[in-house]
């Protein structure tokens, strides 16, 4: 396809209308760089399918205040154009000021970002910026209608901002981040690195390095004292939770640690992840909301550990069946738990191996004797104190993701990310009639399943020892009408808002 070179909304439109592929957007506002190239580039990848990717270029009056560098900003849209064809894209789209703002930009709506998202930050000391930001992606957002928006991380407070906006004006796009990228001497790609002379990119690289070799225990002001002696000016350096942007310490496992120098009239931003300890992600839900095979699913395509704390008590539910002991009585279930050599295997072609005193019990923990006693077993204090307590050892490092339906209330409730994975009685019914069917087993009347069903969440929820409730924090997901796919990409973007790729890579697929 012959790349092109559109100027106006009529030509956009037009070319829109001839794309036969889902379009991926690159809003960017010129001066490209090697950092819009990554973006274009990756935009390719953010689909199994074919796709079109487009990318504009638009210097944005709204976003920038009275004495900011409006008019200097780089603009060369020749080398604009070249660099867009080399990264890859199918055209570039170039409005001028009256087409993106037909009635002037004093006369157009503006969006008015949520005063949290933007009071720290360069929110705080740039009065009304994210505001132009926000309008005048709404604005492209219509007009272009992708199905992927491509940002990079290097402007986190921009792009946690953008996918606040998406989410709560929900625009039919998705948001997929591409990792900051530097240059040979650490200093992350910029437009505005071409205002940089030779001394002041040296002390650029000093800000970057400055940031990357924080003092853990005191990061705020190990990087004053740092960028201090690189003889900048400091405009803020603050530690804030990745999602809302709030100041936070220690308490926090994964924490954004921006900042934002003068180097003589340039402005320059940056920041680093800091983190004690790998993510970790608690998945809670009742029964038959598909947990189990989206957490899988979603910890494999993240690179984390799959922890299937259902199939524990499962286990022990097993147990307590094959030693004839009442599923009611915690007193003889005790004894069960002192010598128990519960292991959860991943194996190599997909799925979980569960092995329980050395024998595989995979599939006889499906069984729907062992699903009509399992929140019995459950319920008892002795149990869940030994199965938390293991649940919490293998957490203790990260780096896995753990669903059940206490996860993010009794055994991670630090979790980076909790999720609330639901579906109605119904719904949950239909799944589990099909599960029993794939499986091999009787598959009861529609209406008792929905009994059963009903009957479980009411002993989940009501039971003394840690019951099912969701999570102050947690983030509800109704699965009805979702397939697995859908599923699955809503929890990477929540995790995506919380973690960055540059923090945990998405592991190469092979």
């Amino acid at each position: 396809m012959t790349f092109q070179v559109l100027r106006s909304v009529s030509a956009l439109r037009h070319w829109r209308a001839q794309q036969t592929h889902p379009v991926h957007f690159v809003p960017t506002m010129g001066g490209l760089h090697q950092g819009h190239a990554r973006l274009m580039t990756a935009a390719r990848g953010f689909s199994p399918a074919a796709c079109s990717v487009l990318a504009s270029v638009y210097v944005n009056p709204l976003q920038f205040g009275p004495s900011e560098d409006f008019e200097r900003y780089p603009r060369d849209l020749e080398a604009d154009c070249r660099r867009a064809a080399l990264a890859g894209a199918d055209a570039l789209w170039c409005p001028s000021d009256v087409e993106m703002y037909p009635d002037g930009a004093d006369q157009v709506f503006r969006i008015q970002v949520p005063r949290g998202l933007q009071q720290h930050l360069c929110g705080a000391g740039r009065p009304g910026h994210f505001d132009g930001v926000a309008t005048v992606v709404s604005r492209l957002l219509a007009l272009v209608r992708p199905a992927v928006l491509v940002l990079g991380e290097k402007d986190w407070q921009q792009l946690t901002i953008l996918r606040h906006l998406v989410m709560d004006l929900d625009w039919p796009v998705r948001i997929c981040a591409v990792p900051t990228v530097r240059e040979p001497d650490g200093v992350a790609s910029s437009s505005r690195n071409l205002y940089l002379t030779a001394p002041e990119r040296q002390q650029a690289a000093a800000f970057s390095a400055a940031l990357r070799a924080v003092d853990l225990q005191t990061p705020v002001a190990s990087a004053r004292v740092a960028i201090a002696a690189a003889g900048l000016e400091l405009e803020y350096v603050e530690r804030v939770d990745p999602f809302s942007l709030q100041p936070c310490g220690p308490e926090k496992a994964i924490s954004l640690l921006a900042a934002a120098v003068r180097c003589r009239t340039t402005r320059l931003i940056d920041h680093v992840f800091l983190m004690s300890r790998q993510p970790l992600v608690a998945i809670d839900g009742p029964a038959g909301a598909g947990k189990s095979t989206v957490t899988r699913a979603f910890a494999e395509q993240l690179g984390l550990i799959y922890l299937d704390t259902g199939a524990m008590y499962r286990s022990v539910t097993w147990l307590v069946q094959q030693n004839a002991v009442d599923p009611k009585d915690g007193a003889s279930i005790a004894p069960l738990l002192n010598d128990l050599d519960l292991q959860l295997r991943s194996l190599p072609a997909g799925g979980q191996q569960v092995l329980v005193n050395g024998q595989d019990v995979s599939e006889a923990i499906r069984s729907p004797e062992v699903t009509a006693s399992v929140s019995a077993v459950a319920a008892h204090r002795c149990v869940r104190q030994a199965l938390t307590a293991q649940q919490k050892a293998m957490g203790a490092k990260g780096g896995l993701v753990a669903e059940g339906r206490d996860i993010g209330t009794a055994v991670f409730p630090d979790a980076d990310l909790k999720v609330f994975l639901t579906a109605t009685v119904g719904e949950r019914a239909r799944r589990r009639a099909l599960d029993l069917e794939q499986r091999g087993f009787p598959v009861p009347e529609r209406s008792e399943l929905e009994a059963q069903i009903a009957e479980r969440d009411h002993l989940d929820s009501t039971r003394e020892e840690a019951p099912l409730v969701q999570a102050d924090d947690a983030v509800e997901l109704v699965t009805d009408g979702m397939s697995i796919e859908a599923v699955i990409d809503a929890l990477v973007a929540q995790f995506r808002s919380r973690v960055a790729e540059e923090a945990w890579p998405t592991p190469a697929v092979d």
